[in-house]
């Protein structure tokens, strides 16, 4: 059970919101020694995984410059200027729309989202124009609520989606440990039983978004009724 202790280090090194890639790298080298490795070894499988996994960097590479040139001439404007045309959009009802896209085009194994490509420069933009387009303008707080909450459909969305797909890297690996242990799971099976986490999860979703459209709308109702007593005046 020891060897299980990078797990406790990745939960105490998230819960104090400390660095990530240090608190992973971390947890890797103390299951590594505690497993009978040394110190060398394991910077060797550091090294060994770089390399070859060195191509899967490259979308992340190729994309950034491009969604920086089209941010800088404008590409959040144009989506919270766009979604402010929709009359019945809301914060929460943008990101759940997205979340289910999400869901859906990872459950088909297609990954056509992520955080610097879309939620970024798109997603989280067009919740916040959603909510000032009916409310005004918002306080810092609850844009930093919008955002965190956009992060999440992102997270949401593809974790739980992915799973569905047989051949993504969580249900290989899953089936790659069963496998050790003399245990007989079909990639099939571990895929059909990834539907109903993935459903709970969106509705839980769809339940927090829409606390968070309320939350929005009790902060921001005082203001609206000030701003339309200055204006009548």
């Amino acid at each position: 059970m020891i060897k299980l202790i990078g797990i406790l280090i990745v939960a105490i090194g998230f819960g104090f919101r400390l660095n990530t890639l240090l608190v992973v790298m971390l947890a890797g080298i103390v299951t590594g020694l505690v497993s009978g490795f040394s110190f060398n070894d394991v910077l060797t499988q550091f090294g060994q995984i770089f390399i070859d996994n060195r191509y899967m960097s490259l979308p992340i590479i190729l994309t950034l410059p491009v969604i920086g040139i089209l941010e800088r001439y404008g590409l959040k404007e144009r989506a919270e200027s766009f979604i402010k045309k929709a009359k019945a959009a809301t914060a929460g009802r943008v990101m759940l729309s997205y979340l289910i896209i999400r869901e859906f085009s990872a459950a088909l194994g297609l990954n056509i989202g992520g955080h610097a490509q879309t939620v970024r420069p798109l997603v989280a933009p067009m919740a916040e124009g959603a909510a000032a387009a009916k409310h005004g303008e918002l306080p810092e707080d609850l844009k930093e609520d919008i955002k965190a909450h956009a992060a999440a459909s992102e997270n949401v969305g593809w974790f739980f989606g992915e799973d569905i797909f047989i051949a993504t890297g969580a249900i290989l690996l899953m089936k790659g440990f069963y496998d050790s242990v003399g245990i007989d799971v079909s990639v099939w099976d571990m895929a059909l039983w990834g539907i109903p986490t993935a459903i709970s999860a969106l509705l839980l979703s769809w339940w927090r978004f829409s606390l968070l459209d309320k939350r929005i709308q009790k902060a921001t109702t005082s203001g609206k009724i000030n701003h339309s007593k200055k204006t009548t005046a």
